[in-house]
């Protein structure tokens, strides 16, 4: 039911400065309450039309539909799903378009949302910005974990990935791993905020919410000014903002505002000028000084204690610098490093294979810019970038492993009865896999990117027990006569698997799995049709 509405929305999108065409689309019904913002995925007119079919849609379903306002949001957002994945069936210019969205109904003094992908929610209240949706992707999963900080998940190369979308496949409207839904109150003197990415990969969190708090009546404004920060910043994506109001909503640092608290500082300065009260304060706070000094001199012992002796102690242990222009230079640190260091790898071209030990941390400073080739003449473990044998802690993140002709790369990562931390990897080129667990191996695997190697992506063996969460594993195992997929499990290994974006690879299935296995692997994660080719 439409009602008069009691809020302000302004709205903006901008194909940005990097792009020729605006693959977002954005829909406001102020009276009905409904306020959607989508971007397009699938370049050119592709994701262009992935949104312009889920802003038609999207809209006529909430009307349509039954139920509680949770049970339409998910039926209208399922239903453009599956009218996006069947046009695009029907259309080889249109194979592979989806988008992401934000759905946001206000309905009184709640507000719900159906989220899927990367674009994004804010609440502004009480001076302060608060994102309240989830970046279904691997880059944006570590930030809301506190993972990557904001400006480290602003700059990775990674950054636009997804592992949901709307339209890659046909979902039903309570898949469990398609629509996050939210509800939260929403009070009159609060505003909220939906983007696309083009926005929040290029400004920063305290930015928009500098903007948003200049609020003051004009949410045309701050939509344009959110736009132009963008642009400022490179705009090299398309740029979308929704900004809605609630009717008593002022900025912080609104004009209103600062005449306000201008005016308050003038009435109270000249009233604490004058008045007994001034001259009692000063005269109390003068003894209270002369007291405490009185105290202090009396009784320096008490009040001072003398510090003890501290008794001599061997240094620290500095953890070994690496020297960015030796390729050993990962392999002489590992060596000198203690449990609980962390080396931490300036850019440049190292040498494998890599031994990891236990309760070491070894990271890029640099996601991508430390790169690893093999030693082909290594007298161990030839062709193996890192090796983590019988270690039970650590972290290794961050790295470049390349495999070529001049150095044959066999194995990126090989784990043996090791349970450590992977994540932010880019292993490519090599010829059995790119990264192998085996033995009682665990741990997780997270955002890393295994691609174009001519073996399986991972392998995944022995009575190993690893988690992978939101890795991009794709165009692996492509050799002709010798397809391979691009996770292997051979059982009774169990691995954990979930939002990870397996497609394009030589073959589509898992290995010798069950199909009940395969099957669940598939409702979690984001993966090419049945079969094995």
């Amino acid at each position: 039911m439409k009602t008069a509405a009691t809020w302000r929305a302004g709205v903006a999108s901008d194909p940005g400065l990097q792009r020729s065409n605006n693959e977002d689309r954005v829909f406001v019904d102020e009276a009905a309450g409904t306020f959607l913002v989508v971007d397009g995925v699938g370049g050119q007119a592709a994701g262009e039309k992935a949104a312009e079919i889920a802003v038609q849609i999207i809209p006529q379903e909430l009307a349509l539909a039954k139920g509680s306002i949770e049970e339409r949001m998910r039926q209208a957002i399922a239903a453009a799903n599956n009218q996006i994945f069947q046009l695009a069936q029907s259309n080889a210019e249109w194979r592979g378009m989806a988008c992401v969205l934000t759905l946001a109904v206000a309905q009184g003094d709640r507000i719900t949302v159906g989220h899927v992908g990367d674009s994004r929610l804010y609440l502004a209240w009480d001076g302060k910005l608060r994102k309240l949706t989830s970046d279904h992707s691997p880059v944006g999963e570590r930030e809301d974990q506190g993972e990557l900080t904001e400006e480290e998940a602003m700059k990775h190369p990674r950054r636009n990935e997804v592992f949901r979308d709307v339209g890659s496949r046909p979902r039903d409207a309570y898949d469990e791993d398609f629509i996050e839904i939210r509800n939260f109150p929403f009070r009159a003197d609060a505003a909220f905020l939906l983007c696309s990415d083009g926005l929040s990969d290029t400004v920063s969190s305290s930015e928009i919410s500098s903007i948003v708090e200049t609020y003051d009546g004009n949410p045309e404004s701050v939509t344009k000014q959110l736009v132009e920060a963008a642009n400022l910043a490179g705009g090299k994506d398309n740029i979308s903002v929704v900004f809605v109001a609630g009717h008593e909503f002022m900025g912080t640092e609104s004009q209103v505002l600062r005449d306000a608290r201008s005016r308050h500082a003038i009435t109270r300065m000249r009233r604490n000028r004058t008045g007994w009260r001034v001259f009692v304060n000063r005269l109390l706070w003068l003894l209270s000084g002369a007291l405490l000094g009185i105290l202090i001199w009396n009784s320096p012992r008490r009040l001072v204690p003398r510090p003890n002796p501290v008794a001599a102690t061997e240094p620290a242990h500095i953890p070994t610098i690496v020297d960015a222009t030796d390729p050993l230079g990962i392999i002489k640190a590992m060596g000198a490093a203690h449990t609980g260091d962390t080396i931490e790898v300036p850019p440049g071209q190292f040498s494998g294979p890599i031994q990891l030990r236990d309760g070491v941390n070894l990271v890029s400073e640099k996601a991508g810019e430390a790169v690893i080739h093999v030693d082909r003449a290594a007298a161990q473990d030839a062709g193996t970038a890192f090796i983590a044998r019988g270690v039970r802690s650590g972290r290794l993140s961050g790295f470049r492993i390349e495999g070529d002709d001049a150095a044959p790369l066999s194995t990126g990562v090989l784990l043996d009865h090791a349970t450590i931390e992977i994540d932010d990897l880019d292993i490519s080129g090599a010829r059995d896999c790119g990264i192998r667990i085996d033995g009682a191996s665990g741990g997780v695997l997270r955002a890393n990117f295994v691609h174009d190697n001519t073996g399986c992506g991972v392998w995944i063996g022995g009575e190993s027990g690893p988690r992978l969460v939101g890795n991009r594993i794709s165009e692996n195992g492509m050799q002709p006569g010798a397809l391979r997929p691009g996770i292997e499990i051979q059982l009774p290994a169990s691995p954990v698997l979930e939002n990870n974006i397996i497609r394009g690879n030589g073959q589509r299935n898992f290995g010798s799995l069950p199909a009940t296995v395969e099957d669940g692997i598939r409702r979690s994660n984001v993966t090419d049709g049945k079969g094995t080719s």
